[in-house]
């Protein structure tokens, strides 16, 4: 119950048990073009450049900034926690001209602040974190696409932590890059970067296109500024998703099924109803450790839904709550980095686990620890906010002529899809 990874799904381990088929295998490439449309519903975009980078989130976000950045660009970066420097940092490694805003963390940036450092930075790219977990709260970006598209300048946005937990649409956004992870509200492991770039942004990555020698023939492109790293070179894994099947990588196969699951799985709900599943349990974690007399870090007008950020009480050991909650319950939650490490806690209700009971699980163990550890909290306050915060849910659903599955109660490790495909993924 931490900020991520969290528990993946039991249909997402199933697919990830799949037997390994051949790259070039038929149905191989069936399953990389289904993941492709897959990953256009769960981003909102009709993007024909969606893929999956083969490694971890971080592999995504290096891919799309090392593609699109040549030595010497500006950048700006707006920063308002941990992974804002992140990409300060993968930028300047990239020899970018970096640009930085920063507000204290916990806190975002009006649009005004950002369309005043782009009209003074005049960068070519944007990059801006959506969710930081480090923070819990979420940049608005409604604007800044058209603000970017007036000054020529890339939008670039990494969701890693917000994906699905969260309402986000590339194409209305006007992005031009975005990248994510499995391993939050996707509700998989670590190890997959689901990907999409605008046509916008393909032709600024194309224009760098290198095929390297080991399979370049007559009439292959060899750029002067081609792309600095090989295996996150965009230009040659486009190729390598589309119907050239330009060969670059052996595919993370295991990863391929794992990542395809966790987008059926959001398609299958309805993207809506996966937001609002999250934003559900999230408000009833907030109300939770509100009610346990608790104080809850960072502006709660931006807070993403999917983890909420609780400040460590005067005179308690955060790391000790933290191990007895692991030792005593099998509850994990989190602490934070930089500026917070050590006074906060962070509580995720993320893919799998944005559930009512371990929601409700969760709250009690806290109490009960922080009780023996002579924090003065509520005795029921914890649960009892969290139940009047489904109460009202279930009031709302039952007066309403639409069935939704917001509040996907306790799901069961056996409900996965008994569709009889391999691994729920093949």
């Amino acid at each position: 119950m931490g900020p991520g990874p969290i528990n993946a799904d039991p249909r997402v381990l199933r697919a990830m048990s799949a037997q390994l088929v051949g790259q070039y295998d038929p149905a191989m490439t069936a399953y990389m073009d289904e993941t492709q449309a897959l990953y256009r519903e769960v981003f909102q975009t009709a993007n024909e450049q969606t893929v999956l980078v083969d490694g971890t989130s971080r592999a995504g976000i290096e891919a799309a900034l090392v593609s699109l950045i040549e030595p010497g660009d500006r950048v700006l970066v707006p920063v308002f926690g941990r992974f804002g420097h992140l990409l300060r940092e993968i930028a300047e490694r990239c020899g970018a001209e970096v640009h930085v805003i920063e507000v204290p963390w916990g806190q975002v940036f009006p649009l005004e602040t950002i369309t005043a450092a782009i009209e003074r930075v005049k960068p070519k790219l944007l990059a801006v974190v959506h969710g930081d977990t480090s923070t819990t709260v979420a940049q608005p970006l409604e604007g800044l696409g058209e603000v970017c598209a007036q000054h020529g300048v890339l939008f670039y946005t990494d969701v890693t932590a917000s994906i699905s937990g969260n309402a986000f649409d590339t194409d209305a956004l006007g992005l031009d890059a975005v990248t994510a992870g499995l391993q939050k509200c996707l509700g998989g492991p670590s190890g997959s970067a689901p990907a999409t770039f605008s046509a916008r942004a393909v032709e600024a990555i194309r224009s760098r296109a290198s095929v390297e020698a080991g399979i370049r023939t007559e009439g292959d492109v060899t750029s002067s500024r081609r792309i600095a790293s090989n295996y996150f070179d965009l230009a040659m894994i486009f190729d390598y998703w589309g119907p050239q099947r330009l060969n670059h990588h052996t595919e993370a196969t295991t990863m391929l099924y794992g990542a395809r699951e966790c987008a059926r799985l959001v398609v299958e709900e309805g993207l809506d109803q996966t937001v609002a599943r999250h934003a559900l349990h999230g408000s009833a974690m907030l109300a939770g450790v509100q009610g346990l007399g608790l104080e809850v870090f960072g502006d709660l007008e931006h807070k993403m839904n999917n983890v909420v950020a609780v400040v460590i009480p005067d005179g308690v050991d955060g790391d000790a709550v933290r191990g007895a909650m692991l030792t005593d319950f099998g509850i994990e939650i989190g602490t934070s980095f930089g500026p917070l490490h050590g006074k906060v806690w962070r509580i995720g209700t993320m893919g799998y686990n944005a559930r009512r009971d371990t929601v409700l699980t969760t709250l009690s163990a806290l109490e009960a620890v922080l009780r023996r550890a002579g924090a003065p909290v509520t005795t029921g306050g914890g649960v009892g906010a969290a139940y009047d915060v489904y109460a009202d849910a279930d009031r709302a659903a039952a007066s309403s002529p639409v069935e939704t599955r917001a509040d996907a109660g306790t799901i069961a490790p056996e409900a996965a899809s008994t569709d009889g495909t391999a691994g729920g993924a093949a």
